[in-house]
């Protein structure tokens, strides 16, 4: 480690939260440790016991949160925990202070993640490093964010867009979109394109066909696997409607600089998505399909790029009240 400014850092999820130490952009991974929420009240208490634990003394803190956040503080979605800046300062002493949804964090990292953690799905074309990017994220719930480089800052707004309405092409997602509504006011992206999502279309295939066989999505990606026909439909219903939804993103974001998918649903389907109706669904736009060409996909295999998000979002914070 070196001598810069160190900084306590904390990604928290819905059941785990890591937390680690940084000098400027480099996080130390041997500090990384892991907490079970369930057992904790709080951000707080979680990060007075690590740095008790560690003994370190830290001048920045920053937090990666799964849940909304507005004006540095926010209260998780799957999670009765609150954070913001008076928690971390209780917490932690620290002068310089960032709450960011885990979106946010992750977008900061971009730029930062290592080569072999990176698997290009699309070839896109060359373009300026201060080109926009935009991390999409697919997991239990879904969400992306926009990545800007303003000079030698990042901005990375903040954003909720699984809760945005999935644009739907074919008579058959307009039948999956019916089947999902029926127990779901107003479904938004996230209700097909998540883990449960994939669960929701294994059922309407399921319905379409007249039967019932509900599973877990990780018992239909086994059936995939063994050559199942239902599951393969379902595989390409999802990558489908993924490369859909990444496209209409792309085009809100113009990410030349490169679209990262992040997240364990993301992971499982990486592999297949290219197989699988991703490119078709993700350049199906008419006249701008060829436009489409232009930008990369990549995805993410890091497991610590929140954390590195933070620290990186703390070091431009710090260069820049210096």
């Amino acid at each position: 480690m070196s001598q810069q400014p160190l900084a306590v850092l904390a990604d928290i999820g819905g059941t785990n939260t890591r937390v680690a130490l940084a000098c400027g952009a480099q996080v130390d991974a041997a500090s990384v440790k892991r907490y079970t929420n369930a057992n904790w009240e709080g951000i707080g208490p979680v990060l007075k016991d690590y740095l008790a634990q560690t003994g370190a003394k830290v001048e920045a803190a920053c937090v990666a949160m799964a849940g909304p956040v507005r004006d540095s503080a926010g209260t998780l979605t799957n999670l009765d925990w609150h954070v913001d800046r008076e928690i971390l300062f209780a917490a932690t002493g620290a002068e310089t202070l960032a709450v960011l949804n885990d979106m946010q964090a992750q977008g900061h990292a971009l730029g930062h993640i290592p080569d072999d953690c990176l698997t290009q799905i699309l070839p896109g074309q060359p373009a300026s490093p201060q080109s926009a990017r935009l991390v999409v994220g697919v997991g239990t719930g879904m969400n992306a964010a926009a990545a800007f480089r303003l000079g030698d800052r990042t901005l990375v707004p903040p954003a909720e867009a699984g809760h945005t309405t999935l644009g739907l092409r074919t008579e058959e997602e307009h039948r999956l979109a019916a089947y999902i509504a029926h127990n779901h006011e107003s479904p938004g992206v996230e209700h097909f394109i998540s883990g449960r999502g994939f669960e929701r279309i294994w059922n309407w295939l399921c319905h379409e066909d007249g039967i019932e066989d509900t599973r877990k999505a990780a018992d239909i990606m086994a059936l995939f696997h063994e050559g199942d026909d239902r599951a393969r439909r379902a595989v390409s219903m999802f990558s489908t409607l993924l490369g859909r939804a990444c496209g209409d993103l792309a085009l809100i974001t113009l990410p030349f600089g490169g679209l990262y998918l992040i997240g364990g649903v993301a992971r499982h389907f990486g592999p297949h998505l290219m197989a699988h109706g991703f490119k078709e669904g993700f350049t199906d736009k008419g006249r701008f399909s060829d436009f489409m060409e232009q930008f990369p996909v990549h995805l993410v295999e890091d497991d610590f790029a929140a954390l590195t998000g933070c620290a990186c979002h703390l070091a431009e914070q710090m260069q820049t009240n210096a």
